[in-house]
């Protein structure tokens, strides 16, 4: 796969398309991407929201990797369940690894950017608003990173955890998956347009909205505090 990319004239702004990885690497390394953008530090610069809607889109040539189903309803529950199943996991992994490191940040040396008092607010946080927390942070880029392994850091109750982080990445799969695979149907069907020939037209509407909460958040906090 390496040979082929360096070939086609691999740039690293490819990593941040949708369709790099669906094109290069197909469903597992969609899976690998999922698990990654969910539960690994490094992860939060990949593509989630967009990765899903255009795995939509080509949801038939992705099921048919393991396995030719025929009906297009088939292929999306299994790509539900596959995709479902990596951001479980890599959210799993992101809660254990903050419940790992979490109770030696509470002997750390305070300075500018960290203060103990912030573990004990974000720890009464979760308690109160975790599950919360936990489904919405997965409809937000770079926050969907973070949210599980600061959830094990103030060591959030691990049954509450799993629990949410099942209700909140099915949502999440399932949203963005049937959104791409419909929405390209109806409007193929209906105005003859095919998605699929202006994707990054449709990944920067997708990153837009789905980054606009967090901005006009920031924005709002800094106006108040002026």
């Amino acid at each position: 796969m390496l040979d082929t990319m360096l070939a086609a004239g691999f740039h690293w702004s490819q990593l941040l398309q949708p369709q790099f990885y669906i094109e290069h690497g197909g469903l597992w390394l969609l899976l690998f991407v999922v698990f990654a953008e969910t539960g690994l530090f490094a992860g939060f610069f990949l593509p989630g929201d967009s990765l899903l809607f255009v795995a939509g889109i080509y949801s038939s040539n992705l099921a048919n990797e393991i396995f030719p189903t025929g009906n297009e309803y088939l292929d999306l529950v299994v790509l539900l369940v596959l995709i479902a199943a990596a951001g479980i996991i890599g959210n799993a992994t992101g809660y254990w690894f903050g419940k790992k490191v979490g109770p030696a940040m509470y002997g750390w040396k305070e300075n500018l950017l960290f203060k103990r008092h912030y573990l004990t607010q974000a720890h009464d946080f979760y308690e109160k608003y975790g599950g919360r927390a936990i489904i919405i942070a997965r409809f937000i880029p770079i926050i969907r990173t973070f949210a599980p392994i600061i959830a094990g850091i103030v060591e959030m109750d691990g049954k509450k955890f799993t629990f949410f982080n099942i209700i909140g990445c099915v949502s999440w799969v399932f949203s963005m998956l049937f959104a791409g695979h419909f929405l390209q149907k109806w409007i193929l069907t209906q105005f003859g347009f095919d998605l699929k020939q202006h994707l990054e037209v449709i990944v920067l509407g997708i990153v837009l909205v789905t980054t606009a909460p967090v901005l006009i958040k920031l924005f709002s906090v800094r106006k108040t505090k002026v």
